[in-house]
């Protein structure tokens, strides 16, 4: 679990608070309204399996076949927003192209291991609903190195990938985890032991394709608005 730390900056003033009650009973937050689970489990950097990092996803579906997430690094008030993750079904990766299906990663080992969980909700009620997570892929990156102690968001946003076999997670989190979810990772298996990834198995090309990856910054030239043509309506 992230280590606290200190944002820099001055204390909320009394007038942003104002500004924000006055916010909650005149705005509407429909986007956010619509995050009904949270989902626990763990990333690694694409390029880094050493750098593994607990990440709480919040998710509302925009329907059955696709899921979008706000990840932070843990669920208190004071939780930082470290990225993103957008969950769709196998129908939907299987329109995607060769190249962008690398950045993707299967569900299938997270949740038949026992590891992805849903924090305070009874198992039986969970596995309603891993039992489809099973099945799905996941793009996710990470704007926040909270790993390296980063007091912001510093850097490159990262691609981020998911366990797909034992050994990879540190036991040291497997087990504060379970400490502090009450969970255990090995029952769990046995629970979901019937649970089916995808129908045909997990695509080749997910998971980075077998290999590590990473996000770079490359310099291109930028072409000016007057070079761009125009159409006219």
């Amino acid at each position: 679990m992230a280590q606290p730390l200190q944002i820099p900056g001055e204390p909320t003033q009394t007038g942003v608070s104002l500004v924000e009650t006055a916010s909650v009973a005149m705005q509407s937050f429909t986007p956010i309204n619509k995050i009904h689970q949270h989902l626990c489990a763990f990333h690694f950097y694409g390029d880094d399996m050493t750098r593994q990092v607990e990440a709480h996803h919040f998710c509302a579906h925009q329907n059955e076949e696709m899921r979008q997430c706000l990840i932070y690094d843990k669920p208190e008030k004071d939780a930082r927003l470290i990225g993103v993750e957008y969950i769709v079904s196998v129908k939907l990766f299987e329109t995607l192209p060769d190249h962008e299906k690398k950045l993707w990663h299967s569900h299938e080992y997270e949740v038949k291991s026992g590891i992805l969980n849903l924090p305070g909700v009874p198992g039986p009620v969970q596995r309603l609903d891993l039992d489809k997570v099973c099945k799905t892929y996941g793009k996710v990156f990470h704007f926040w190195q909270v790993d390296k102690g980063d007091s912001l968001p510093l850097g490159l946003p990262q691609v981020m990938m998911a366990l797909t076999r034992d050994g990879q997670l540190y036991d040291h989190l497997a087990k504060d985890l379970e400490q502090r979810y009450n969970v255990s990772f090995a029952q769990e298996r046995q629970n979901r032991a019937y649970m089916q990834g995808p129908e045909h198995g997990i695509d080749p090309k997910a998971n980075g394709g077998g290999k590590g990856l990473k996000t770079v910054l490359r310099e291109t030239d930028c072409k000016p608005i007057d070079s761009v043509p125009r159409i006219s309506v």
